[in-house]
């Protein structure tokens, strides 16, 4: 057997199978010169947030995808405070909402579920300081802005029992809680406004819309912890193309039988975002989440061949065919996007990562967006 054993060895019987050698063995092509090598934060340099976001570019996965959402909006901020070409200036019509037109008109959009959460107040923030330009969300987004101005949203948890939360007259948002009680205030406060706006609709012959009616509620909120008031304010265009789908709907189907005959525009707001897109200089848009508000933008953008920065925020995956789901490079196909843009998705929930995005774009770049609009007004 010996013997046996060392003639098979001599025959190179001991050697791994070619086969094998040549499938794990491949030899690799140069790895073109400059290319990041990935390396994450250490932390012996202290604790320094900034630097430790800016490492994200360079680790990979979704944190890869967030340092690039930051190069993108960066880019998009750039681009509004520069000086507008003045062949440009020349091709442009007024702006709807009669906004001074800059360089690039950003869209930020977002799903109701962050205005109940504490992003309310990161929005708030652009808003006040009009860092946007136009902003698109559903009824919920709305009208849960303008209930937290009269009562507030509780901290609750996922696993609490929707039967017991109903005998006990609170509604639950994930792990957030709604006391029933808010949305009669709600009713309390809106239903007054809603009987001006159909007087000035007789007498006046107002033409009323879900934009014009968020401008509205905006301004007779009157609380600088809205949204809405800020975006009233700074005249920035709010657009909710399913303005009926909430609590605010609610209300409208019950004035519709105690004071009935007042009627909203859908044609002059779907006019309205589609021009604002239209006469952009260049856009740029910021999703944050999914479903209308997710194609209402993309297809407002869509009329101008597409935009040229944008950022998707959400936890939706595109194996459905889903508008939720589906990838930037899908909306490239549409027109929605420019061929020559370089959109990012970050996989991942908004509550997490949109306030360090802000952080590292927005909120850094305060001074400047400051400077720029005292420009404007010389």
């Amino acid at each position: 057997m010996a013997s046996e054993q060392n003639l098979l060895n001599k025959a190179g019987m001991d050697a791994p199978p070619s086969l094998a050698t040549e499938a794990v063995l491949v030899k690799s092509e140069s790895v073109p010169e400059g290319t990041p090598t990935i390396r994450g934060y250490d932390f012996n340099k202290g604790i320094n947030y900034h630097e430790l976001l800016k490492s994200y570019l360079t680790s990979g996965f979704q944190a890869q995808n967030f340092g690039r959402a930051v190069e993108e909006i960066n880019k998009m901020i750039t681009c509004k405070l520069s000086p507008i070409a003045k062949e440009k200036l020349k091709e442009m019509n007024m702006h709807p909402t009669e906004r001074v037109p800059t360089n690039c008109t950003i869209f930020l959009s977002y799903t109701s579920n962050l205005i109940s959460a504490g992003v309310r107040e990161i929005i708030k923030y652009l808003v006040q300081h009009n860092m946007v330009d136009c902003i698109v969300t559903t009824a919920g987004g709305i009208e849960e802005d303008f209930i937290k101005c009269m009562a507030p949203t509780y901290v609750g948890d996922f696993s609490l029992k929707g039967q017991e939360l109903r005998d006990k007259g609170i509604n639950r948002i994930g792990n957030l809680l709604v006391p029933n009680d808010n949305y009669c205030k709600f009713e309390d406060w809106v239903m007054p406004i809603l009987d001006k706006m159909l007087e000035e609709q007789k007498t006046e012959g107002m033409l009323w819309t879900p934009s014009r009616m968020i401008h509205r509620l905006g301004k007779e909120i009157n609380h600088e912890d809205s949204v809405y008031y800020w975006t009233y304010k700074n005249n920035i265009p709010v657009y909710c193309p399913a303005l009926t789908d909430g609590s605010l709907g609610d209300m409208i189907y019950f004035h519709s039988y105690k004071n009935p005959g007042l009627v909203l525009d859908l044609v002059q707001d779907i006019r309205g975002i589609n021009s604002i897109a239209v006469q952009a200089v260049n856009s740029g848009m910021i999703i944050l989440g999914g479903g209308v508000i997710k194609h209402h933008t993309c297809n407002a953008n869509l009329m101008r061949n597409g935009a040229d920065f944008s950022v998707y925020l959400n936890t939706a995956s595109e194996f459905d065919g889903s508008d939720s789901g589906a990838s930037p490079d899908e909306a490239v196909s549409w027109g929605k996007i420019k061929k020559t843009a370089q959109p990012v998705k970050i996989c991942a929930e908004a509550t997490l990562v949109f306030p360090l995005l802000v952080a590292e774009t927005f909120a850094r770049r305060e001074l400047e967006y400051k400077n720029f609009m005292k420009k404007e007004d010389e």
